[in-house]
């Protein structure tokens, strides 16, 4: 299935800002093909964070719950994702997609591992005391 997502990656590589942010504005106003768009664009950034992050072996063996995990996480993001965000200054400074969700994604990648690793531990740590 990671062979899936990797055409996925291909076939809609990552646009240019402006385009990005009128997708992000039609996905925020309703139009459900342009957040899937927008999700479809940024699987190749999360295969990319996932290969960074997750050591291979975790990888090998999670790798696509992981991925399959952050599709969710990619459309709440694109909800919250502020068109509108200035710095500190007050200038408009606009913010790749990917810029904006990376560290959720990391996050994301570090609770399921943390849990994943307590599921093992509980199951070893019963079946040693039964």
């Amino acid at each position: 299935m990671w062979e899936t997502y990797e055409k996925v990656a291909r076939k809609y590589p990552r646009l240019p800002l402006a385009k990005e942010r009128r997708l992000i504005a039609l996905a925020q106003a309703g139009r459900k093909r342009n957040a899937d768009e927008l999700v479809l664009r940024h699987v190749g950034f999360v295969m990319w964070r996932l290969r960074r992050k997750v050591f291979r072996h975790h990888l090998e063996r999670h790798g696509e719950d992981l991925l399959s995990a952050t599709i969710p996480v990619l459309y709440q993001k694109i909800g919250t994702y502020n068109l509108k965000y200035r710095d500190r200054e007050g200038m408009l400074r606009p913010v790749r997609f990917g810029s904006y969700i990376w560290k959720r994604i990391d996050g994301l990648v570090i609770e399921y591992l943390k849990r994943e690793r307590r599921a093992g531990c509980d199951s070893l740590y019963t079946t040693n005391h039964i």
